[in-house]
């Protein structure tokens, strides 16, 4: 089978690929996990150098990468350029904490020593989404290597010239073979890898329903999975806020990566009495903004991935206003080629809309007034998505106790709730299960063994 990596903003092609069979596919797990030993019981400082090493290319090519994202997926160039950044960062990280994370905790018991160690599982299959192609697997294979895992990356058939990139990069940092593998193969592999006896867990991002799918085959085969779901991200502004920073950065957070990533704020949730001001900020930063060629600095708004994306926008847009909604601005696709679409700016949002349901993954602020700030949480905890949040209020007493009673993964008190690689990251109800980053996002696929010697 072909597939073909499509530039979304000329809609022209980047590039064609064949498949892998799936004979291949697992050809290439199982040359991975026949690497694992050699890998596992390498000093921990080697591997660290390999990460160390991995980062020093990634920086090193930085402007080539930042334009394949662009051009497989379409966010402007400079959030390309702050996505590999972030990778980087993200190896500098482990490269300097993981050894101590790592370290065997001891535990005081009546025998002569009790400890406990972190020990690698084997071979992690990691099956990532498009909207940060770099970033997103980074979360995975960084920390997961770091322990001594091997991993095979099976990426969104949207961006194989990022997935086969990836690779790249490892075989550049001197990433002995095997370690790092991706395959391009059909979806309808993955759950006959993760069934297969090379494979040992999973980690996905992507949708509720790709996540069911694979915990079920994951659970029937009693492997270790990690799920990233997506969310509904509540933005709760309370009377007190700061009005101008909340409206500032309500559409910053909203159009990073031209609207579609899982972390930013989807539900803006207003107290009445300060909406109006709040709605008229919003608006006037959301008309300022730039749209159109994604590879031009100035550009803030790109296209969409893909025309299926900008379809399922449409038609939630569509719906809302068919339910009463109200459009300040925006409201329609831009042009004729490409899948621009309009940042956009609705009120009057009720619970029965798909806007205020579903996750919206595009450059749409919707806004819902509400009478004080229980209303406010009580509709903040109406989804069931429970990833992120966020809470704007000049009393930060209050926004952290309103914080413990959202119910999400990462809550943050006058900032966007996205996510940072010092703390875990992940979600709750159907945002999924496990953490990505920090400490947590690195024990994840370990092995935790308790050892006792008497």
């Amino acid at each position: 089978m072909m597939i073909k990596s499509i530039n979304p903003a000329t809609e022209m092609l980047n590039k064609e690929f064949e498949t892998l069979t799936f004979a291949q596919s697992l050809g290439a797990c199982k040359s991975a996990k026949a690497a694992f030993p050699e890998w596992r019981d390498l000093n921990i400082d080697t591997r660290l150098g390999y990460l160390k090493k991995f980062a020093e290319v990634l920086r090193s090519r930085k402007q080539e990468y930042a334009r394949l994202i662009t051009i497989e997926m379409g966010k402007p160039i400079k959030d390309s350029l702050v996505e590999i950044d972030r990778s980087a960062d993200l190896c500098d990280l482990y490269v300097a904490n993981a050894k101590g994370w790592l370290q065997d905790e001891a535990v005081r018991t009546e025998f002569h020593k009790s400890f406990v160690a972190f020990e690698p599982v084997g071979l992690v299959l990691e099956v990532m989404p498009w909207n940060f192609p770099f970033s997103q697997v980074m979360r995975c294979a960084l920390p997961s290597l770091a322990l001594g895992n091997v991993t095979v990356l099976k990426h969104s058939n949207c961006v194989p010239m990022c997935a086969l990139a990836i690779e790249d990069v490892f075989r550049s940092a001197g990433l002995p073979d095997n370690v790092f593998k991706t395959i391009i193969t059909d979806h309808a592999a993955i759950p006959k890898l993760i069934r297969s006896r090379f494979v040992d867990a999973v980690s996905l991002t992507g949708s509720f329903d790709a996540g069911r799918d694979v915990a079920k085959v994951a659970a029937s085969s009693i492997k270790k999975c990690v799920l990233e779901l997506g969310g509904s991200n509540p933005f709760v502004v309370l009377s007190d806020a700061d009005i101008a920073l909340a409206g500032k950065k309500a559409v910053e957070t909203r159009m990073s990566s031209n609207g579609q990533s899982c972390s930013s704020s989807k539900r803006f949730i207003v107290v009445s009495e300060v909406a109006e001001e709040f709605t008229n900020k919003v608006v006037e930063a959301t008309k300022a903004l730039v749209v159109g060629d994604p590879l031009d600095p100035k550009t803030q708004i790109g296209p969409l991935a893909n025309p299926q994306q900008l379809q399922k926008l449409e038609e939630q847009v569509r719906d809302a206003m068919a339910k009463g909604a109200k459009l300040l601005y925006g409201g329609s696709r831009i042009g004729q080629k490409g899948c621009f679409y309009q940042p956009t700016v609705l009120t009057g949002i009720k619970k029965n809309m798909k806007v205020a349901k579903e996750e919206v993954f595009g450059p749409v602020i919707p806004i819902m007034a509400v009478r004080g700030e229980s209303e406010a949480i009580k509709l903040a905890n109406n989804t069931d998505f429970g990833l992120g949040g966020s809470i704007w209020t000049r009393d930060v007493a209050k926004g952290e106790a309103l914080a413990r009673r959202i119910e999400a993964g990462t809550v943050c008190v006058n900032r966007g709730a996205n996510s940072d690689s010092r703390m875990p990251f992940g979600g709750i109800k159907k945002s999924g299960i496990g953490r990505e980053y920090s400490r947590y996002g690195l024990i994840e696929f370990a092995n935790i063994k308790s050892v006792i010697v008497s």
